[in-house]
């Protein structure tokens, strides 16, 4: 089953982050085989590090949440707060090393899916290709979507104008969406 988590780092733990990496990263190499995208979340400017995003495959809500609070950073207080959402892979393009990425979220109360949905995946023959990951969050039965993240190779306003046509189809509505720098995360 494949989860959304995401962390937020506490205000003011930059120092602490760094001192406290390398048990971060001895700890994601356990689940290297399991990620599907990783990658810190940025500040306006890109300089500063303000969260941990992980799309992975765990077997149930339980690991899922065992996956983040066992985190280094986690447990060392680091963190003010974790989501964990069962989501469905839409896209999955890698993302390059050395481009500005947004990461795009929006999370809505559950909107039942209509029928095809899953077939439909992404509208359009061939997505555009900034586009390098798209997930639809849904509830823990995957009736109803809950939301949408998605990694876009641009800047914050033209990655969310390309993500809200998505986040309006699967929300039923218009949708607001929170968008922030990301960069693609890993050892290599």
């Amino acid at each position: 089953m494949t989860f959304y988590v995401q962390a937020q780092d506490k205000p003011g733990v930059a120092d602490q982050l760094l001192e406290f990496a390398e048990e971060h990263w001895s700890y994601m190499d356990r689940f290297d085989g399991w990620l599907i995208l990783r990658g810190p979340t940025l500040s306006d400017d890109g300089e500063e590090h303000t969260g941990s995003v992980h799309i992975v495959d765990l077997a149930d809500r339980a690991a899922a949440e065992r996956f983040a609070t066992e985190e280094p950073y986690w447990r060392a207080g680091l963190y003010q707060g974790f989501t964990a959402v069962p989501a469905e892979v839409l896209l999955r393009r890698e993302p390059a090393a050395d481009a500005p990425y947004t990461l795009v979220t929006a999370q809505w109360p559950p909107h039942p899916r209509t029928p095809g949905d899953a077939e439909q995946r992404l509208p359009g023959a061939e997505p555009d290709g900034r586009l390098s990951f798209v997930a639809v969050l849904v509830d823990d039965d995957r009736k109803s979507t809950t939301g949408v993240v998605a990694a876009v190779r641009a800047l914050p306003d033209e990655a969310r104008s390309l993500v809200q046509p998505l986040a309006d189809r699967f929300s039923g509505a218009p949708t607001p969406l929170t968008a922030q720098r990301w960069q693609r995360g890993g050892r290599n």
